[in-house]
């Protein structure tokens, strides 16, 4: 997935990490039904689950790094979670290092400052959040807005994103492998993220009002300039 230029040449991996691949024509067909099977899953996995049970990266903790295909762009292959050379499935290439003008980046972002990154899966009402966070957006300019969706039909996504106006970056996870890092149990899961990559607060489990939104980026942006770095209001 990343660009050989963007990589020093001694790093360079013997094969991409995200390979560009033909995409099965059956998946559009089946893609609706495994989204909504998903959101089933993890519904039921939502209602098992204790009080205390996984409710995403704990505070204070550093959120596990991710590179994925944009879904504006052509690039096709699963998420690079590797934090290190040669990991196998997880990335041939560490994913702080697999950057590239069709790729999401999550390291990227926290590099440049506090990060709203949104998980969530097309179906439903879920995604729904995306527009709530283009809504915000521009009073903190400051703050990196991001999505990735957990499977889905490419097409599809990007006639989502037209429609609520989403100028962020939005990736695809087309294998799921980022509900395991994140312990995804709800749709949406919002995260905040400070500079440097660690979660400044819980995570949200469900879609917010946008005053309670904007109240939380308001104290992502807060924590980040107590830490010295400016997260941008307006």
């Amino acid at each position: 997935m990343d660009d050989p230029k963007d990589v020093p040449a001694q790093e360079q991996p013997r094969r991409r990490p995200l390979p560009a691949v033909s995409i099965d024509p059956r998946w559009g067909r089946y893609a609706g039904l495994f989204a909504l099977f998903l959101v089933v899953l993890i519904t039921i996995n939502t209602i098992v689950t204790k009080p205390n049970g996984a409710k995403g990266i704990a505070r204070g903790a550093p959120v596990p790094p991710f590179a994925v295909p944009l879904v504006t762009g052509n690039l096709v292959g699963n998420a690079d979670v590797a934090t290190r050379p040669n990991q196998g499935a997880e990335g041939n290439v560490p994913a702080c290092q697999a950057r590239g003008p069709e790729i999401l980046n999550l390291c990227e972002l926290y590099e440049r400052g506090p990060v709203v990154l949104a998980l969530f899966i097309y179906s439903g009402s879920c995604e729904a959040v995306l527009g709530d966070m283009q809504a915000i957006a521009p009073s903190f300019p400051g703050v990196q807005f991001a999505g990735v969706a957990i499977k889905g039909d490419r097409r599809a996504l990007r006639s989502l994103l037209r429609k609520h106006g989403i100028a962020f970056p939005v990736g695809l996870d087309e294998e799921g492998i980022l509900a395991r890092f994140y312990k995804l149990a709800s749709c949406p899961q919002l995260n905040f993220i400070l500079p440097g990559g660690v979660v400044q607060s819980a995570a949200m489990l469900s879609r917010p009002a946008r005053d309670t939104l904007r109240a939380r980026v308001a104290e992502l942006v807060a924590a980040a300039r107590a830490r010295g770095r400016h997260g941008g209001t307006r």
